[in-house]
């Protein structure tokens, strides 16, 4: 009785989860029923004409389409480079300072910016990067001349992953950070009585030691080779730019919500979510080999 009761506690504990994950996450995937309609808002779901693979034929068709899949996939290969490496070697490198008190106010600094909403963070780079901004100001004085970064299509890219990677970078060292606390501190003694330098142990020790951790990031990572960042692109691109920084979600936004092409949008999502979907799958796969990371 006494464990029947806790279970009862326990279910009672997880319904409100359960009802949010229902109506937020499982009820509304009914909508995709409109990737294969002719959707009329007018007639709703139910009572739109059915077209089957029709919307995917047309949107293949489309050159929008095409583009802003290799948009997507650009910036979130670049993104995930960026926030795979740069963490990774920021963490080895504040690993190996010894002033204590220097070393945790750095961690503070470069961490804050995580907790920074893309709204804010794009007015901030769009004064910094704006024509009369004190980068342009900086680059008049030096005797250059003055450009709109966040209107050259060929430079936006390279400023989303940048601002990407400098938002996130002390968030995602705190990974490698705890898996180089589970490195063995023998290793470096013996290391360091072989005759090995801070480097050699860097090079022979740390990187080997948290190896997996650093395998099982990238791996994982693949399942968001589709997803940019839409609350980033969307905050700072425009019109000028759509050549290069248009990605996946900003376009279904535009294509659905504002000129109400609600099946063409539906499908686009639906063909994003497919592909993530059997990335992950291949994903998990390669990390229960290789890292023997599994989640049941």
């Amino acid at each position: 009785m006494k464990s029947r009761k806790n279970y009862l506690h326990y279910g009672i504990m997880l319904t409100p989860g359960l009802l949010w994950l229902f109506f937020i996450s499982i009820l509304p995937m009914f909508g995709i029923a409109m990737a294969f309609q002719d959707y009329n808002p007018g007639l709703g779901i139910l009572g739109s004409e059915w077209v089957g693979m029709d919307v995917f034929k047309y949107m293949l068709t489309l050159s929008d389409s095409k583009q802003i899949f290799i948009n997507t996939v650009v910036i979130a290969v670049g993104k995930i480079i960026g926030n795979l490496f740069i963490p990774l070697v920021f963490a080895i490198l504040l690993n190996e300072m010894r002033l204590l008190g220097l070393k945790k106010a750095i961690q503070t600094i470069v961490y804050l910016p995580y907790f920074v909403s893309w709204i804010i963070l794009a007015g901030i780079l769009q004064d910094l990067l704006g024509y009369t901004g004190p980068v342009n100001m900086i680059i008049k004085t030096l005797g250059g001349s003055p450009a709109m970064f966040l209107g050259k299509s060929e430079w936006f890219r390279q400023i989303i992953v940048i601002s990407d990677v400098w938002k996130n970078f002390g968030y995602n060292a705190i990974i490698y950070l705890a898996a180089l606390t589970g490195i063995n501190p023998a290793l470096y003694e013996a290391a360091a009585i072989d005759g090995a330098g801070r480097f050699q142990r860097m090079w022979h020790v740390t990187l080997p030691g948290i190896a997996v951790t650093v395998v099982l990031i990238l791996v994982l990572s693949m399942g968001s080779i589709l997803n940019a960042g839409f609350d980033q692109v969307y905050n700072l691109y425009n019109p000028l730019v759509y050549s290069t920084g248009d990605i996946i979600d900003t376009w279904v936004y535009r294509t659905g919500l504002l000129s109400l092409q609600f099946s063409l949008a539906t499908a686009v999502g639906l063909l994003k979510s497919a592909v993530g979907f059997i990335l992950i799958t291949i994903g998990y796969g390669i990390a229960y080999k290789y890292a023997n990371y599994r989640i049941f």
